[in-house]
């Protein structure tokens, strides 16, 4: 600073210095920040590196695999349903069911007009479906389809689209059986039927197995299997699916042909109790239930209550029978065709005059049954009845089965017991009425009736095996000449059978409808069927309306089918072989040939005289 003169000079090298020492600090500070930076840097990536691998992996290996992996549940069939033959009456079909994940598929709008033809649905319903379920990742397309079908709208390759392997139930005999069955809804739960009463063994148990998804929703890899699926156990029917058509196919056509409104038929094994064929009309088809009306999936034949009639009369003279009060040829006074039954008339379709006990039963009369009940005491009949079954369920097993009405006897009016001789005053169902003629057939023991093969329940006895054969005979007058059942006779064979005619119950009395029955037994001599016709409110312009015209003729054509199908003898041959030889006899009359000597009448060559 000495050098004053050289202040400018200085004042020029003050400035260049500070800006040579300025410019060495900066780089070199410069370069140990970043390198001190990226030293930091690595030893930081490799530290977490080192926790996120080694330390923390768990946490996010289920991250990835929530992204990825997935547990689908596999699939199983119900299990198969069976006639006592072994011929299937329900079976499981696989089918595929489309689904789609609406968080992935609505981000692709435009594919949505594509996927909506493929399903068969308008666009702006998927669209709806789609944004009510946009925060779920799962949501039902189209359910139970073909799996040709659902390869094809896989085959559009749209993301969030996939499909899985469901089971959809087939019922062969359609409307045959479709009472009995019952159906299954989309999930493949029973909901009526048998299909409901055994919904717990023919389910199966669903298996699990963990799989690897793409982003397009496509099973990559099967990881592992986290429980094997258990397919239904099956179930064997007591139903005949041969004798079941015939029953379905003579109950249309007595509907058909008398004009009625609906009717109910029932089969059921004397021995064993089991039901062999149960139809009701009208029917639903179980493979397409959607389109039926609700009131034709009823069974009628366990549900509905109807007034039994004259069917009921063979138990009242069973109950006389039993108590020693009557015999089979006891005689009653029916003159003049009316007895008082309080204020009003007990009535018969003609006057009979004097029957006998048998007489009563085959000509039907209600005089008749009257004045045996009236031997009974109300204890006596009351008792008898509920032994037969009568004002409790049969036990069956059928989901809704009606257990009937029959008041008790501190309920009655000084008319209660008259009626009920005859069929009034109290309501039962087919089945009912089949499993009280079975004991009756079965020599007085009643078994409980059962839809299962082979699941015969003890039999209870509810009459002397002696009384009950006595009953049979006296019921297999009302099939032959002179009772009001001739059209239910079988050629070949004994039938034991019952009329019954009801008029049904209305406002304040009752209407001029009516229902028909006949119930029977077949062959007499070692019963092998029960069954019971019930023909609701037959036209009366058509056939008439009395059971012996508009359900006998049920009842042979089904029984005549079950008898050859079964193979069971001929208990008549004498009337067979006489049908035989006139069948032969006008055959050969039509071709003109020469008729033979009766076999009785042929003689014997005489010898020659030596």
């Amino acid at each position: 600073m000495r050098h004053r003169w050289f202040g400018g000079k200085e004042r020029r090298e003050r400035v260049a210095a500070p800006e040579r020492g300025q410019r060495g600090f900066d780089l070199r500070r410069r370069l140990l920040l970043v390198c001190g930076g990226f030293a930091l840097g690595s030893v930081g990536l490799l530290a977490r590196a080192l926790d996120l691998q080694v330390v923390d992996h768990a946490f996010y290996q289920r991250q990835g695999d929530a992204r990825t992996l997935r547990e689908l549940p596999i699939a199983t069939s119900r299990g198969m349903i069976t006639d006592r033959n072994g011929e299937p009456l329900a079976i499981s079909s696989p089918v595929e069911s489309i689904w789609a994940n609406p968080k992935e598929l609505l981000g692709t709008p435009e594919r949505l007009p594509q996927l909506a033809a493929a399903l068969g649905m308008p666009q702006d319903e998927l669209a709806s479906r789609l944004s009510a379920r946009a925060d779920k990742e799962f949501v039902y397309l189209k359910r139970r389809i073909n799996p040709d079908e659902a390869a094809r709208i896989l085959a559009l390759e749209i993301p969030g689209v996939a499909s899985q392997r469901e089971y959809r139930r087939f019922y062969p005999q359609g409307e045959a059986l479709a009472h009995v069955l019952g159906f299954t809804n989309i999930d493949d739960h029973g909901q009526e039927g048998l299909e409901l009463a055994f919904d717990d063994w023919l389910s199966g148990v669903p298996g699990a197995k963990r799989v690897i998804r793409d982003n397009k929703g496509r099973i990559v890899e099967n990881v592992d299997l986290v429980r094997a699926a258990q397919p239904g156990h099956d179930l064997a029917l007591s139903i005949d699916r041969r004798i079941q058509y015939l029953t379905h196919r003579e109950l249309r056509n007595a509907i058909t042909e008398t004009g009625a409104s609906s009717g109910s038929a029932v089969v059921l094994d004397v021995a064993t109790g089991e039901v062999l064929a149960m139809a009701n009309l009208p029917t639903f088809n179980p493979n397409a239930v959607s389109g039926s009306q609700r009131d034709a999936h009823r069974n009628r034949a366990v549900t509905d209550l109807m007034e039994p009639g004259s069917t009921m009369k063979p138990l009242t003279v069973a109950a006389a029978l039993e108590a020693g009060v009557i015999t089979p040829v006891t005689l009653f006074d029916t003159n003049p065709g009316w007895i008082p039954n309080g204020k009003y008339r007990t009535t018969d379709t003609h006057n009979y005059g004097v029957l006998d006990t048998t007489g009563i039963i085959r000509k039907s009369s209600n005089v008749g049954a009257s004045l045996v009940a009236r031997r009974l005491s109300d204890r006596q009949f009351n008792d008898f009845m509920r032994r037969f079954g009568y004002g409790s369920s049969t036990h069956s097993g059928f989901p809704g089965e009606a257990a009937g009405l029959f008041p008790t006897p501190d309920r009655w009016s000084g008319t209660t017991k008259q009626t009920m001789s005859y069929g009034y005053g109290l309501s039962v169902t087919p089945l009912q009425i089949a499993t009280a003629y079975a004991a009756l057939g079965n020599g007085g023991l009643l078994h409980q009736p059962s839809f299962v093969k082979g699941q015969h329940n003890p039999p209870r006895r509810v009459l002397d095996a002696q009384i009950a054969a006595t009953v049979l005979r006296m019921m297999q007058t009302v099939t032959e000449p002179g009772g009001t059942a001739t059209q239910a006779a079988i050629l070949g064979y004994h039938v034991a059978g019952k009329t019954g005619t009801s008029r049904k119950a209305s406002a304040g009395g009752y209407s001029r409808r009516y229902i028909g029955y006949f119930a029977g037994l077949v062959p007499v001599d070692h019963p092998r069927f029960a069954m019971v016709v019930a023909v609701n409110d037959p036209d009366p312009a058509r056939k008439g309306y009395y059971g012996g015209v508009v359900a006998g003729p049920v009842f042979r054509n089904v029984m005549e089918g079950s008898l050859r199908l079964m193979d069971v003898s001929p208990d008549d041959l004498p009337a067979w072989l006489a049908a035989q030889q006139a069948a032969d006899a006008k055959r050969m009359k039509a071709e003109g040939r020469a008729l033979p000597l009766p076999v009785a009448t042929m003689a014997t060559p005489a010898r020659s005289v030596q």
